[in-house]
């Protein structure tokens, strides 16, 4: 026989016990309290799923378990992100919408003179070993060997979403080591 489809009543009854249980794992009163809230509703919404093969109070903690589980990986998600951002070396040249902060200068170099150039090259060797190792190999596979994305890709075992990523932080990072030990020292030719 199901259970009363009364949240009232499973509050009064379940509601200490959720609660409870809720904070051993959350240990944050105000957000134990909305889990609960939320799963007590969610029980109210879900009730004719509920096929009482368990108690009511098992089929509530269930469901508070997958409220509390999805509440940590979005935190996660967020903490990563956020992680992400502050130690992406990247972020001090974009806005929070993503728009230059201050919009890079011109090169007014040929890069096939450049590359022939001794000291620039050394130059660019020292801004490449300054990269974290992952950006370094990616940025040498795949801009200096000339290698084809599925092939770093794979000798990685990176996707390619991962790849345009790190290339794109390297050459960042490379432009702004260049601008400040080549071309903001008067080097140009």
């Amino acid at each position: 026989m199901k259970s009363t489809h009364d949240p009232h009543a499973w509050l009064n009854e379940h509601g200490d016990y959720l609660y409870r249980y809720a904070m051993s794992r959350l240990h944050d009163e105000e957000l134990a309290q909305d889990m609960v809230q939320d799963t007590l509703l969610a029980g109210w919404k879900g009730f004719d799923k509920f096929a009482g093969n368990s108690s009511l109070r098992t089929w509530l903690v269930g469901i508070l378990k997958h409220k509390i589980i999805d509440h940590i990986r979005r935190e996660i998600r967020t903490r990563n992100l956020n992680e992400s951002i502050e130690s992406d070396p990247t972020s001090t040249y974009f806005n929070a919408d993503g728009s230059w902060n201050e919009s890079p200068a011109a090169w007014h170099e040929n890069p096939e003179g450049l590359t022939s150039n001794q000291e620039f090259r050394r130059v660019l060797e020292s801004c490449i070993a300054k990269l974290p190792e992952k950006q370094q190999i990616v940025f040498r596979m795949r801009d200096v060997v000339g290698e084809d994305t599925p092939t770093v890709c794979n000798a990685c075992e990176i996707t390619s979403t991962h790849l345009h990523v790190l290339l794109h932080r390297a050459r960042l990072a490379l432009r702004r080591c260049l601008n400040l030990h080549w071309f903001g020292k008067g080097n140009e030719q």
